[in-house]
């Protein structure tokens, strides 16, 4: 892996010459500064023969990082104003194969002929959750997941029991997330108003809540959540519409306290309460 190889990649100059500019709609800000493109890489730990798929190559700056380890990169690119500077910059990676469309539209079997893949990218702020979901539901599970995303929302899907949210749970049921490191706006073109870090997802061999219990896990969580304020007999209560009495009823046959908040429990806890919960 011989990233010192690597060319700066000037998104400034490159937009220019092809007469675009970031498309603020669809949430680009380019990546240019090549010590966090060299630890997103580092994050992702990729191993020669290894497939990544990267969302959002944007001009590839991140791209060509990954395609000096890597057996075979799929960069899926929505915006078609910017294939023919992203084909023009990675002319001297052959082994990356870039698919224009919407990676929320697009099967993932269909994109990595390999199991135990990596994703690597630097996504759109605007759909972080929709992408980590239709990655981590997905019946071709990468087995590590590296994503720069908002500081903010990296700090809220590696939160604790005491501070969980709908978000974190949804993740830490798949793998174990953690910060890699920070990266300032400025790293970026244009300059974002949020700062942004490296979130690593290490994905398990088997979700922490059984496969046939997932469905009532996303129901349960979701209708916890449904009232954040509100005590846990009363959010269960009103999310899943069944009597107050009835949702105390369930806590307590858990072991749980009725007037908890959602945010306090953790993944045991809800899996027991999962094992009770008719289906």
């Amino acid at each position: 892996m011989n990233h010192s190889t690597i060319p700066p990649l000037n998104a400034v100059a490159v937009l220019k010459r092809y007469g675009l500019r970031a498309d603020k709609r669809l949430g680009q800000n380019f990546l240019q500064d090549p010590s966090a493109l060299e630890k997103i890489a580092n994050a992702a730990e990729i191993q020669a023969d290894d497939c990544v798929l990267e969302i959002g190559p944007g001009l590839g700056s991140l791209t060509r990082y990954l395609a000096v380890s890597a057996r075979q990169v799929t960069a899926v690119e929505l915006d078609p104003d910017l294939l023919a500077p992203l084909k023009a910059i990675l002319t001297p990676h052959p082994n990356v194969r870039i698919v224009h469309g919407d990676i929320l539209d697009l099967s993932i079997a269909d994109l990595v002929d390999q199991t135990g893949y990596i994703v690597a990218a630097n996504i759109p702020y605007n759909i972080t959750s929709a992408i980590i979901r239709h990655l981590l539901e997905s019946p071709s599970k990468p087995r590590r997941i590296v994503l720069t995303i908002q500081k903010e929302v990296a700090e809220r899907i590696c939160a604790q029991p005491g501070d969980l949210s709908l978000l974190a749970l949804s993740v830490q049921v798949y793998g174990q997330p953690s910060i890699r490191a920070k990266i300032p706006a400025g790293a970026f073109h244009p300059v974002p108003n949020v700062d942004s870090a490296i979130l690593r997802i290490d994905i398990y061999d088997e979700p922490l809540i059984p496969a046939e219990m997932l469905d009532r896990f996303f129901k349960l969580i979701k209708a916890g959540f449904s009232q954040k304020r509100k005590t846990l007999r009363n959010s269960l209560s009103s999310g899943l519409h069944i009597k107050p009495a009835e949702a105390e009823s369930l806590l307590a046959s858990a072991g749980i306290d009725p007037m908890r908040r959602a945010e306090t429990l953790s993944i045991a806890e809800w899996r027991g309460l999962c094992t009770i919960f008719p289906q």
